[in-house]
């Protein structure tokens, strides 16, 4: 990512994290937890974060995970199914491809019966690739919602001019924070939050803020 491009979603970020994080705190106090004691986060994602673009073993995690698995047993499931998801309480969705039709009535029953879920759904996805538009291993270019954010209630728009986050309106089950780029619900007995964004989370160092951000958020849904 240039820096002119990290510096306007930085920006951005920076207005809604004000507003969409204030009740959790700074991020500092979410610290690395020894390796017995870090909870199990199922992670559905399409983005480059477990192995880089090339998808080679050898080519490493990115920053986002290292943040990730000083906090959390990252385990990678590749379907948002009742299989997938017994296991687990927290999952965090980065920007996924869209799911099969009974994947999503399964999530959303393990929603209901107390799953927590973080959502991150760009609209408009600025992440480079190498890889030409219509590969199969590159990003989509959209979040696709086959149903899921309608079903509870939420509607996702395109971000304003100059700006990269998304916008969240609907369900009165849900509190609308960062001038409508998050979305926090109570659905059932669980929890889900909805960011309008993913390039976010596309940082250089594990030490970024905005990945404190979204282990903040992480960490707000696993205590709830």
């Amino acid at each position: 990512m240039n820096r002119q491009l990290a510096g306007a979603i930085g920006g951005m970020l920076g207005l809604a994290a004000l507003a969409a994080w204030a009740i959790a705190g700074p991020d500092e106090r979410v610290g690395p937890k020894s390796p017995v004691d870090r909870p199990s986060l199922a992670l559905l994602t399409s983005l480059p974060l477990i192995f880089g673009e090339s998808f080679e073993l050898g080519s490493g995690g990115s920053p986002g995970l290292t943040r990730l698995e000083q906090r959390y047993k990252v385990q990678p499931i590749g379907v948002a199914d009742t299989a997938s998801l017994k296991e687990h309480r927290l999952l965090l969705m980065a920007h996924p491809r869209a799911q099969p039709a009974e994947a999503l009535v399964e999530l959303d029953q393990w929603v209901r019966d107390g799953g927590h879920v973080l959502l991150l759904a760009d609209p408009k996805l600025v992440w480079p690739s190498e890889r030409p538009l219509g590969d199969k291993l590159r990003p989509p270019p959209a979040f696709a919602d086959t149903g899921l954010l309608k079903h509870w209630g939420l509607t996702l728009t395109g971000p304003p001019a100059g700006e990269s986050a998304g916008r969240l309106t609907g369900s009165e089950h849900c509190k609308i924070t960062g001038d409508g780029a998050m979305a926090r619900c109570r659905i059932g007995r669980g929890r889900a939050t909805i960011i309008g964004d993913a390039d976010f989370i596309n940082v250089e160092s594990s030490d970024a803020k905005d990945l404190g951000l979204l282990v903040d958020e992480l960490e707000r849904l696993e205590s709830r």
